[in-house]
């Protein structure tokens, strides 16, 4: 398969030494708290659901913002419904809301938090390491569908430094107070160089108020529980400081 994405200024490879360190106005529903859903979780569940059965191209989320859709990689198609709710995935965050659907061999899923340094009062499954690149208060949204024919992780971002490049990449571990806990770039293939085609690749550019997205699709999927987390690095390509973390709960390539 060929791999696509949605990025700007595409970096060389670098070394794969595991120490890595599409602007656009989004939906309230990012603005208000710290989950997505603003409703009881059924109903988010439910309008998941109802998303995955029709196929369509966008998903709503609870309070009524648009989020990325279960609706097929492009060309791909649509896809079967079916749904369940999960619980939170990270360590404690009492504000966190994870959402999840799957049915047959597609699975939807949809992470939020909000960023706080590590060791704050609040414990949050998003930590920023440089508060100067990614504020305490920014927020995120990663989402991932995953079927048979591949996976696409799409994030959006609020409150980041106004027209900024930053890099982003998904990791092999959780995150901890240590920027290395979450690991090196998760890769589909082992190897000694990093590149956008073998990892997940979510490089952006903020716009004049701070906000980002990015997307990228792939025609293999994850492990199971080899990808459990993004990293935001202070520059785009394959290598970077690495500002701030955010642990998610990635599932694996969907089956038929």
């Amino acid at each position: 398969m060929t791999a696509w994405m949605v990025r700007t200024e595409h970096g060389p490879a670098h070394p794969n030494s595991g120490r890595r360190g599409t602007a656009g106005r989004e939906d309230d529903a990012m603005s208000r708290g710290r989950g997505v859903s603003r409703v009881p979780g059924l109903l988010a569940g439910t309008a998941a659901l109802l998303t995955l059965a029709c196929g369509v191209g966008v998903a709503h989320g609870a309070d009524g913002g648009a989020a990325d859709a279960p609706g097929g990689h492009g060309a791909h198609g649509a896809h079967g419904a079916g749904g369940s709710a999960q619980e939170p995935g990270g360590g404690g965050d009492p504000s966190r809301t994870d959402d999840v659907a799957a049915a047959g061999g597609s699975s939807w899923m949809r992470a939020a938090g909000v960023f706080s340094p590590p060791g704050s009062f609040v414990p949050s499954d998003a930590l920023t390491y440089d508060t100067r690149l990614v504020p305490a208060g920014a927020r995120i949204e990663v989402t991932q569908f995953a079927d048979p024919s591949g996976t696409r992780v799409g994030a959006r971002l609020r409150g980041l430094v106004p027209g900024r490049a930053y890099g982003m990449h998904v990791h092999t571990s959780p995150c901890g107070a240590d920027p290395a806990a979450a690991g090196p770039h998760y890769q589909h293939r082992p190897a000694a160089t990093a590149d956008p085609v073998n990892e997940v690749w979510l490089d952006f550019r903020t716009d004049e108020e701070g906000d980002g997205r990015a997307e990228a699709l792939h025609g293999w999927g994850f492990r199971e529980g080899g990808a459990r987390s993004v990293i935001i690095h202070d520059r785009q390509g394959g290598a970077g400081e690495r500002a701030a973390c955010f642990t998610v709960p990635f599932g694996p390539h969907g089956q038929d």
